[in-house]
């Protein structure tokens, strides 16, 4: 887990990163199908979305899951199984980030024909069986990964001072 701001940052540009790609991909395929614009349409949203996504996970949802594990679900005995800390605390930000960035991807399509409230669940149900599994499996572990050699390289830089 990261330990300081520079290394939250990273992290959270590696694992947002990662995450609002593919699920912008998965979302214009829902939509559109594998059209020829396929491509062209998933980058021309993925800007905007990245941004989104890191102000919503560095200042709303991060914050806020970690608050909710530890004043409600973190027990004592938890400390000798951090996996299970890194797993609550991942799951808590996959429901809290599919919540917000499907509303997100609702406003910026101007997805509201129909129901509003059938669309986004539909939306936020589609997103959230996609998002969980992707996070837990694919690019939880890549960004965990990839923050341990940023740790382990910041670590050797000051050995060798």
């Amino acid at each position: 887990m990261p330990k300081n701001f520079k290394e939250e940052i990273f992290f959270s540009l590696i694992m947002a990163g990662l995450m609002v790609f593919v699920m912008a991909g998965y979302n214009v395929a829902m939509a559109d199908g594998f059209s020829s614009g396929y491509i062209l349409e998933v980058l021309k949203g993925y800007p905007l979305a990245l941004i989104v996504a890191l102000i919503l996970d560095l200042g709303v949802v991060g914050p806020t899951a970690k608050k909710i594990f530890f004043n409600h679900i973190f027990k004592p005995e938890m400390e000798k199984k951090p996996i299970i800390i890194g797993i609550s605390i991942s799951i808590l930000m996959v429901a809290g980030m599919v919540t917000l960035m499907s509303a997100f991807g609702m406003i910026v399509t101007q997805n509201f024909a129909g129901n509003i409230v059938l669309t986004y669940l539909h939306t936020w149900i589609f997103n959230l069986f996609m998002a969980l599994p992707l996070q837990l499996l694919i690019v939880g572990p890549i960004a965990r990964k990839a923050l341990s050699a940023f740790q382990n390289r910041g670590a050797e830089a000051v050995e060798a001072e």
